[in-house]
């Protein structure tokens, strides 16, 4: 099989040729069809989350890792305890694998085990043409959905729906602010149309993604650069947001974001730009607004999700197809704001 490997964080991603997988008990081995590339893949491939202030969160990885999480992929080989999948399906790959014998994978919140095989991360995922997979249960049926854009779901999709869950419902399209609308933010529009019937505002400093915002459906676009930019948020909503997904998670983000909302409202981060959150205490209590991060979704998440891609209520966004072997460039292409919508590498 053949990878692209990072051995150094921050160094370009190197082609390796290795034995192709052999799975044992309910393992499933996947081929590779197209992973999607996510801003947290550029993250995790410098080596570290910048928190601000000069310090930063190194990331545990294995040396060499393969990244990839946003596979998609058909299944070649299955060990001699899998079910409930046969040879040929084509299917979308539940990264969040958690360790299975905790609390928290007991209570259903897989993504949130610290110490699960994840792909992509712990464990080798989709910039590599085979991944293996520990369980049937992961792999989902994403229906007619392009080969392309399938593997979105698995990431930017399921983020997005776990995080609009978070704030639903929404009253009115002004009750809902998304902040940048990238490749995630893009996702949270669509899904945002398709399964709580709200067309959001959106906030970006790219007028090129605001407009094909607008042409996906959003009720207002906002840059928040501009000098009267708060003051068209007031009057778009009546000083009555009542939620804000940040899409970005930047210093300047969360300062601009978070005083759009009314008393009571909820801040959800997302993005891992990175930087510090820094807030008048006195306003905490006197606004009684409510901070929450959103790290990926649980497993009963991504069975909503791909009931309503099955379904096609939800709208494809962009997506640049590149070949695998532009890895390097496409992360740096990210890294650099330069793809509109997702980019997805597509393997031989």
């Amino acid at each position: 099989m053949k990878s692209y490997q990072a051995h150094e964080p921050g160094k370009p991603l190197q082609e390796v040729e290795s034995p192709t997988p052999e799975p044992t008990g309910s393992e499933v081995v996947v081929k590779t069809i197209a992973c999607g590339v996510c801003h947290s893949d550029v993250h995790i491939h410098s080596g570290a989350f910048d928190l601000g202030g000069g310090n930063e969160l190194p990331v545990p990885v294995p040396n060499p890792f393969t990244l990839g999480h946003e596979v998609f992929g058909e299944v070649v080989a299955t060990g001699p305890e899998a079910t409930n999948i046969n040879i040929g399906d084509k299917r979308v790959v539940y990264p969040w694998i958690g360790c299975g014998d905790c609390d928290v994978c007991n209570t259903g919140d897989e993504h949130l085990c610290n110490s699960g095989p994840v792909i992509g991360v712990m464990q080798p995922g989709g910039f590599g043409d085979h991944v293996v997979v520990p369980d049937s249960k992961y792999l989902h049926d994403a229906g007619d959905t392009p080969d392309y854009l399938a593997g979105s779901y698995a990431c930017s999709g399921l983020t997005a729906y776990s995080a609009l869950k978070k704030g639903a419902p929404y009253d009115s399209n002004s009750s809902l602010i998304i902040i940048g609308v990238g490749g995630l933010g893009m996702m949270g529009l669509q899904i945002a149309k398709a399964a709580f019937n709200c067309n959001p505002i959106v906030v970006d400093v790219d007028e090129e993604k605001l407009k094909l915002a607008i042409e996906n459906g959003a009720s207002a676009a906002i840059n928040p650069t501009d000098d009267d930019a708060m003051m068209k948020v007031f009057e778009i909503t009546g000083g009555n947001a009542s939620v804000a997904i940040d899409f970005v998670g930047s210093e300047q983000s969360t300062a601009f974001g978070i005083n759009l909302l009314r008393k009571g409202g909820k801040y959800i981060i997302v993005g891992l730009y990175g930087g510090e959150l820094k807030l008048p205490l006195p306003l905490i209590p006197i606004m009684e607004r409510g901070i929450q991060g959103q790290y990926t979704g649980s497993p009963e998440d991504m069975h909503e999700l791909m009931d309503l891609v099955r379904s096609g209520k939800i709208d494809p966004i962009p997506v640049e197809k590149r070949p695998a072997s532009e890895a390097n460039q496409t992360l740096e292409d990210l890294k650099n704001g330069k793809i509109l919508g997702r980019a997805a590498l597509m393997h031989d």
